[in-house]
């Protein structure tokens, strides 16, 4: 089954691939569905919170398995797409473990990944016509 937009005039794209659209920018799988308010909002609330993260000084984990809370918080940053390898590449998100906004900082690097796997699950709900 693809994923139909509702009001564009985008061609219709597998919903797995609609998935891959939306993890890689935040909300870009709703703009593709029509639904232009709500991919704007994700955009930006996704987008503003791992950018908090990133001035409250917080760390972009490593991906690492030999910590296991370390490799899970790499995969929950990793989860918010284009702007975790924008930061990445520019060399942000190297921590400051004595600030004292370190630990919320790491908090909203974390929730910006997590809430966009929510997004991009809503996405998938609303292709497959699960959700109207």
């Amino acid at each position: 089954m693809s994923a139909r937009p509702a009001s564009s005039s985008l061609p219709p794209v597998p919903p797995l691939v609609l998935c891959a659209i939306g993890w890689l920018v935040p909300g870009a799988a709703h703009a593709w569905l029509g639904r232009r308010d709500k991919a704007l909002i994700f955009l930006v609330a996704i987008v503003l919170l791992f950018a908090a993260g990133l001035a409250l000084e917080g760390r972009i984990f490593p991906v690492t398995f030999q910590e296991p809370l370390v490799g899970l918080a790499a995969l929950a940053n990793l989860g918010v797409g284009l702007p975790y390898f924008v930061a990445w590449a520019a060399g942000l998100g190297a921590g400051n473990v004595v600030a004292s906004s370190y630990e919320y900082a790491n908090t909203y690097l974390i929730v910006a990944g997590l809430l966009n796997a929510l997004v991009v699950l809503d996405a998938y709900d609303i292709a497959i016509g699960r959700k109207p």
